[in-house]
């Protein structure tokens, strides 16, 4: 029996009306009631956070078209109306800069007229999706709503009928009871007709208390029922003080809430310490739920915090000044790295969120809008780099067939030095130029190489001649003196530098074949191919240009070197650049005092191999 239904004064029910002349006081007093309403507009006003600030238009549309494949329009309302507000601001962003380009090219601005591009068709194909099913939804519950109206007014019908029925107290009473259950279970009405059939059914419970004038009994056996009903509630209550802090876990206790109230009264004796139990679970669940979105905030304010040093590293980023290629390709890995840990970091406070978004992604477009005006730039000096080089790939396929040997050898090293002050061309020719160029310096070597090498049957001669220093080499037993086996692989190395030419279709193959095995050699020694000392280099740079093609050798030893000294400087600034990331913190501590650790063996290494880079080049 609802307390709100029968909510009326102590009445005094005539001793005569019963058998026996038992005097019945019926005592229906207001529970006292918990005042949620703060709560309730807390929990309403709560939705799920969803940030989709680091997506694109299509990204956008593509998660929109997957999310209205579920048409439970509910769980999926507030996701749709995030992914909306992203895509449209975004899509603002592309219509202003669209607008703004078409007046930059003299159109007038009240002229200018946007066309929906292919994204915003898809979106709103899907958003109407959404539409569809919302409004299906709507209308379905409408309906459901008029069934249930229908439902409440047979029911208020067959109270009418119970009310003017001459059956037994204990039958009505039942039958009372079963109307009840079925009232409460039956849902909500439309709005329009709510109160009207509340007042209705109040009334006639009001009535069928009044004319069954309920004993005494059956009065206790209600109170216990509310009682055990209540009970129930209290161990459902406190059941979520172990369930983790959430909106579920609110929206269960304001549901807890509200079936207390549908309950009934109970015994005066327990009226008091049942509302106490609940409300003190009750309570303990609040100051959960306050120090819950206490944490929310906190960590929010610190993901403000920390995209707000994320926008002032971007904007230091684009306030420095860039001049080469290679430093705008360093700039813009710093940019991503930055884009990256900003989509590592949660949504910061909301007033906030959209605010902070803007001037990051401001200095961002500001970086590769700078970027783009320097490429233009630098496009055209690529263009003409080209055609110079083109030009002499030209003139060096004409000296490839020369036999004037010294003159063309000249010329060819001239070409060389000029190609080496020539800057970079377009990306999409460097490498097929580069390999135009080579084939023809190549070629001419080659020829050079043969003439003075003499006969085929020589090349065979000194393949056989470098197949026994490398079955030497294989057998050669390492001795317990460093110095002793260094000088016996210097041997080696000279013995094969000394030895001339081999057929071109196995050179590569046995090359590689006697620098593995040498490299196994001091792997065995433990030592890396940088600590073979500038004097021991010294020596295999005068061996090497004391061969017929020192040139060729030392070009290529050259190249070798000067592709290890950039891959050794790329990862020397990449781990310097990352120490910067780092926070102040102990381990933080160790794990820089690691890097710069590695940051000085590499810079050890990288000396060594620039002092054998000046030998070369002297």
């Amino acid at each position: 029996m609802n307390t709100v239904e029968r909510k009326k004064i102590v009445k005094l029910i005539q001793p005569n009306v019963l058998p026996n002349s038992i005097r019945i006081v019926v005592s229906v007093k207001d529970d006292v009631e918990f005042d949620s309403e703060s709560a309730v507009a807390e929990e309403e006003t709560e939705t799920t956070v969803f940030d989709f600030s680091g997506y694109n238009k299509l990204q956008l549309v593509e998660l929109l078209e997957e999310t209205v494949q579920n048409d439970d329009v509910v769980s999926i309302k507030a996701k749709v109306s995030a992914i909306k507000v992203e895509f449209l601001k975004l899509n603002k962003e592309d219509i202003d800069r669209e607008r703004d380009e078409f007046v930059a090219k003299g159109g007038n601005q009240l002229e200018y007229q946007h066309n929906d591009d292919p994204l915003e068709i898809r979106f709103k194909a899907a958003f109407n999706i959404f539409k569809k099913n919302k409004a299906k939804y709507n209308e379905e519950l409408e309906r459901q709503k008029l069934d249930n109206l229908e439902t409440k007014k047979q029911i208020l019908e067959d109270l009418k009928v119970l009310i003017a029925s001459e059956e037994t107290l204990k039958k009505t009473y039942d039958e009372f009871r079963a109307l009840q259950e079925k009232w409460n279970t039956s849902g909500q009405v439309p709005a329009t007709e709510a109160t009207n059939m509340w007042s209705n059914y109040h009334f006639y419970v009001e009535q069928f208390y009044n004319k069954v004038k309920i004993n005494r009994e059956l009065r206790d056996l209600d109170l216990k029922k509310n009682l055990e009903a209540k009970i129930q509630l209290c161990e459902k209550m406190e059941e979520l003080l172990l369930a983790p802090a959430g909106l579920k876990t609110f929206k269960l206790m304001q549901q807890y809430h509200d079936d207390w109230k549908e309950i009934g009264p109970v015994q005066q004796d327990k009226k008091d310490e049942i509302w106490e139990r609940f409300k003190a679970a009750s309570d303990k669940i609040n100051a959960i739920r306050r120090e819950h979105y206490a944490k929310i905030e906190e960590e929010q304010n610190a993901n403000y915090e920390a995209k707000r040093a994320l926008c002032e590293k971007m904007e230091e980023l684009v306030e420095n000044a860039v001049e080469t290629l290679s430093d705008w390709t360093k700039k813009s890995d710093e940019v991503n790295e930055l884009f990256n840990t900003w989509k590592s970091i949660g949504p910061a406070v909301k007033k906030l969120n959209d605010e902070i978004w803007t001037r990051f992604k401001g200095s961002m477009d500001s970086f590769f809008e700078k970027k783009k005006e320097f490429l233009g730039g630098l496009k055209d000096q690529q263009t003409e780099n080209y055609n110079r080089k083109l030009e002499l790939c030209i003139e060096a396929e004409a000296l490839a067939v020369s036999e004037e040997w010294k003159k063309a050898t000249d010329k060819i090293k001239k070409l060389q030095e000029d190609w080496k002050a020539i800057g970079p061309v377009p990306k999409r020719y460097s490498e097929k130029i580069w390999k135009r160029f080579r084939a023809a310096c190549d070629t001419f070597f080659k020829n050079k190489s043969e003439h003075f090498s003499g006969i085929k049957g020589q090349e065979n001669e000194n393949l056989k001649l470098k197949q026994a220093i490398i079955e030497r080499v294989k057998s050669f037993e390492l001795k317990a003196e460093r110095a002793e086996n260094m000088e016996a692989i210097k041997a080696f190395q000279r013995e094969w530098m000394a030895i001339g030419h081999v057929p071109m279709k196995v050179k590569d193959t046995i090359q590689d074949e006697f620098r593995k095995l040498v490299d196994g050699l001091f792997d065995k020694m433990r030592i890396a191919r940088n600590e073979i000392s500038t004097e021991e280099f010294r020596d295999m740079v005068q061996t090497m240009k004391e061969a017929p093609d020192a040139r060729d050798k030392v070009r290529r030893e050259k190249m070798n070197l000067q592709g290890r000294i950039d891959k050794l400087v790329a990862e020397i600034n990449t781990l310097e650049n990352n120490i910067g990331y780092f926070s102040k913190s102990k381990q933080a501590g160790l794990l820089v005092a690691e890097y710069e650790k590695k940051i000085n063996n590499l810079k050890n290494d990288l000396k060594v191999l620039e002092a054998k880079m000046k030998m070369l080049r002297d």
